[in-house]
């Protein structure tokens, strides 16, 4: 709604709140809901990313399903939408391995600050995890030969939450040696530095 100011002849939106009365489509009679349709693109799983997933030690459960990809730190599962719901397979693998990282933090693997102890998003721990998880999946992503679609935007990604950091170089080195070290744990190899 629009109101005009007498003073300075100038107009201002006012806003407006509106009443909405909601039903449940079960509470409805008469009406014809459309099935819901989710999206279902074939896939082909890339069988070297496969091996590295069936080979992490420790392995956390992989459910499936719904719409977000998220590893849970407390119940130590990770959750992510249907394979057929990404557009390409390495796009999925890209979202396990990112989720497999964050994994390698849980007590009965490496044990990481950052998701031993609860964070906020948007905070520096926060960040750091989301940067240490971006890499080790670029890393594992490389390892099983998944490199067009990622590089993209793993360095987008990377750099919003470098951004978010004020650009803190000494936090990059130390997130890609995390990174690093949960690459080598989910790959069960050993570093230079332990050999």
């Amino acid at each position: 709604m629009d109101r005009d100011d007498p003073d300075t002849g100038t107009t201002s939106k006012i806003p407006i709140l509106r009443y909405y009365n909601v039903f449940n489509s079960e509470q409805c009679e008469g009406v014809t809901i459309p099935p819901s349709v989710e999206p279902s693109n074939p896939f082909t799983p890339i069988e070297t990313a496969d091996l590295i997933i069936r080979g992490m030690p420790i392995k956390p459960e992989i459910k499936y399903g719904g719409n977000r990809a998220y590893y849970s730190p407390t119940l130590d599962y990770i959750q992510l939408p249907n394979q057929t719901a990404f557009e390409r397979e390495e796009e999925f693998y890209g979202t396990l391995f990112h989720e497999a990282i964050h994994a390698t933090g849980n007590v009965k693997r490496l044990g990481r600050k950052s998701i031993l102890e609860p964070s906020y998003f948007g905070s520096h721990d926060y960040s750091q995890e989301e940067l240490v998880a971006e890499m080790g999946a670029a890393f594992l992503c490389g390892y099983a030969g998944i490199e067009n679609i990622t590089i993209a935007n793993s360095a987008a990604y990377i750099a919003g939450w470098l951004k978010a950091l004020k650009n803190d170089r000494t936090l990059l080195v130390h997130a890609a040696g995390q990174a690093q070290k949960a690459a080598d744990f989910i790959l069960q190899r050993t570093s230079n530095a332990e050999a």
